[in-house]
């Protein structure tokens, strides 16, 4: 399978912090968490280590591992952060030919502190992933591509979306897409555009609330499911009972997978953290469980679920088993500081797989 993934770059600065020194507070009456540090302390690291990271570098090197001959377009700063990201994916054997460099910008950088929050504010300076240009997305490309990943695009880079998913598709690719927030909120018309050329689309809790008030413009309510296990609605996984809300609109999650494979989208794969992730398409819906870890890090889980499971469809794998192995590598990469370390090969995952135990697993079909 040869795929090519487009997006972001970075340098991921990561400073491992004693407990001690770091407070966490929970607000009482609202979703937030924030870190605290006091304030003039010079504060001792453990460590503070240098990785690469970003979406596609990700994403890439996730494939790579998994036996996919895939290339990775970036672009990144004339500088030795640049380098590093370059030789740490001709390391993975991903090909970086066609990486672009700014002689500019630089590359992007993030900074992020490890303790015992796990899920950690990152600074980040994105340099040079801004500064992807339409001239630079060429038909050549995507030549002979089984698949075309494409991860969040930042600032003015967005403004390729819609030719890069259009020159993909008409390569016979099978295209997937994981858009940051950015993309769905202030750059929404060129991610509506082409929304019916997209295989898979790939989005977390938050990034399909912000559809919801685009979808809900000419719903129609019409298709319900059934859990095939006869698993009565109080058990059902969070979102199915809840649904999602956005600036006054609510919506049941199978009536909004039902409204995005309406306009267009073949598949639309959701990931909900900790709890779970779902993947809807004209078949019905799967919900599958995360897989339980000793969480050290979330840098790189969303990455690394969703190119594993469109990486392993993409590779004929059935759905069933594309999902599971999504959520196992999630959970070896969690379990590790940085995005990339815990990324496993097929070996591992397949064989993990068949030893977990996946109670929670559910399929739904559509109602007539």
């Amino acid at each position: 399978m040869k795929a090519l993934t487009i997006g972001g770059a970075t340098v991921d600065i990561i400073a491992s912090v004693e407990d001690h020194n770091l407070e966490r507070m929970t607000m009482e009456n609202a979703y937030s968490s924030f870190l605290l540090l006091e304030e003039g302390k010079k504060v001792e690291a453990q460590s503070v280590d240098f990785y690469v990271g970003g979406g596609a570098t990700n994403a890439a090197i996730s494939m790579a591992r998994r036996g996919a001959d895939v290339a990775c377009l970036v672009k990144v700063g004339d500088d030795v952060e640049g380098h590093k990201v370059q030789d740490q994916l001709r390391a993975e054997n991903v090909d970086t030919r066609p990486i672009l460099i700014d002689h500019l910008e630089p590359t992007g950088r993030a900074v992020m502190i490890a303790s015992h929050a796990k899920n950690p504010t990152i600074f980040v300076a994105r340099g040079s992933n801004t500064t992807l240009r339409e001239e630079d997305i060429q038909p050549s490309l995507f030549k002979d591509r089984d698949l075309v990943y494409i991860t969040g695009l930042s600032g003015d880079s967005a403004d390729c979306f819609a030719k890069i998913v259009t020159l993909a598709k008409e390569a016979g690719a099978m295209v997937a897409c994981n858009p940051g927030i950015r993309q769905l909120s202030s750059r929404s018309q060129a991610f509506y555009s082409v929304l019916d050329k997209i295989d898979m689309l790939i989005l977390n809790e938050r990034e399909t609330a912000q559809l919801i008030p685009e979808l809900s413009v000419h719903l129609k309510e019409r298709n319900t499911v059934v859990c095939d296990q006869s698993v009565e609605v109080d058990f059902w996984p969070h979102l199915m009972k809840k649904g999602l809300e956005s600036h006054g609109f609510s919506m049941t999650l199978p009536t909004l997978f039902d409204a995005l494979l309406e306009r267009g989208i073949k598949s639309f794969l959701l990931t909900d953290g900790k709890r779970g992730a779902y993947l809807a398409d004209k078949d019905g819906i799967i919900f599958c469980p995360s897989h339980k870890a000793k969480v050290r890090g979330t840098a790189g889980a969303g990455d690394s679920f969703a190119s594993t499971c469109v990486s392993e469809i993409a590779m004929g794998r059935s759905k069933e088993i594309a999902i599971k192995k999504a959520a196992m590598n999630a959970a070896y990469v969690v379990s590790h500081v940085d995005a990339q370390s815990g990324l496993q090969d097929n070996e591992i995952l397949d064989q993990r797989i068949m030893d977990a135990d996946w109670d929670g697993f559910l399929t739904f079909c559509w109602a007539d």
